[in-house]
């Protein structure tokens, strides 16, 4: 029990831990629920039975019990069955606050279930493709005020091959308030994350050149409204799209942790531009890599950057064929989505 408390836990959920049998916090545990409690979107990496489920439920019933409301947390899995299994967490470790909950899964009644969601539990566990579903045909719910969205085996919900979810999640995530916390878990490894800084002007061409490819892809510019950066910026942290394109203005703040990769499509004019970029990866300890396309016109710009930072940057060539296979379909389409963009 003092080790739960040692995380933040407050004494009640640290004793009803230990009456479900959770002794000591698993590393996942111990990583994200004083994270989760600090107000932190978090990403979970871990094996199955590593204890990863009551590495959410505990912090959401935390913040839950300081100020219940429905609906305040939905809970998003791409199977019933693993569905059903966290409701279960959520029964027994919420049992002390009267938790309401609502598992939203297919191969039940619709009706049924929008009843449910209108009283308003305190969580909704679901499956994408059902609460999508009622969301496009039902407005008697609203989850524009929930606190936390989690999304469990987020590889398996944001692949991209026989059960692509990607459809279902824009819908949900056009439903949910852009300013939540938003945690994900997954299995270790699976999801890569991209931010590309772009010149502003061709921000949005680039993106839906991306999309035309099928390359989960947002952009993030000055010419867009506040509320458009917000969705943007909410759908990236969510990964469902996984490639972000930025302008430095957009970007200028930005504190994602999971960024795994930078790249730079033009050299940055001053050192300091260019730490401000490739620090948005290997935050908090972790690996990241920052890619910088350079020219010949670039080299002086380069020669700054590694006198700035005190380091050699590594050079990797291009092999020029395998650009000029590719070169004329590419300018194709980069002339197609300029037209539309105009």
């Amino acid at each position: 029990m003092a080790a739960f408390r040692a995380l933040g836990l407050a004494p009640w959920l640290a004793e009803q831990a230990r009456q479900v049998g959770l002794s000591r916090p698993t590393a996942v545990q111990a990583a994200c629920i004083p994270a989760v409690l600090q107000g932190r979107d978090c990403l979970g990496c871990a094996k199955t039975g590593s204890g990863k489920t009551a590495a959410f439920v505990l912090p959401v019933l935390q913040v839950l019990s300081e100020d219940p409301y429905g609906i305040f947390c939905l809970v998003l899995t791409p199977t019933r069955e693993l569905a059903y299994q966290i409701a279960e967490q959520f029964r027994v470790l919420g049992k002390p606050l009267g938790l309401k909950d609502c598992v939203v899964v297919g191969g039940l009644d619709m009706v049924a279930q929008a009843l449910e969601l209108s009283r308003k539990p305190h969580v909704v566990i679901a499956t994408p493709g059902r609460l999508a579903d009622h969301l496009r045909s039902s407005n008697t719910f609203s989850l524009k005020k929930i606190k936390f969205l989690v999304m469990d085996e987020a590889d398996r919900l944001l692949e991209q091959g026989s059960a692509d979810f990607t459809a279902d999640l824009e819908v949900i995530l056009d439903a949910v308030p852009a300013r939540r916390q938003t945690l994900l878990f997954a299995f270790p490894c699976c999801i890569l994350i991209i931010l590309i800084f772009f010149p502003s002007r061709d921000c949005q061409v680039l993106n839906m050149m991306l999309r035309k490819y099928s390359f989960p892809s947002v952009a993030l510019h000055s010419m867009m409204k506040q509320r458009q950066r917000f969705a943007a910026l909410a759908k990236f942290k969510s990964s469902i799209f996984k490639i972000l394109i930025a302008t430095d203005v957009a970007a200028r703040g930005l504190d994602i942790p999971t960024v795994q990769v930078v790249i730079n499509y033009n050299t940055p004019g001053l050192p300091k531009i260019y730490i401000h970029r490739v620090g948005r990866t290997a935050r908090a300890g972790r690996n990241g890599i920052a890619i910088t396309l350079v020219t010949q016109y670039d080299i002086h710009l380069v020669h700054a950057i590694e006198e700035e930072i005190k380091l050699k940057l590594q050079e990797f060539s291009v092999k020029e064929q395998s650009v000029l296979d590719i070169f004329t379909q590419v300018n194709v389409t980069r002339r197609e989505c300029e037209i539309v963009s105009v």
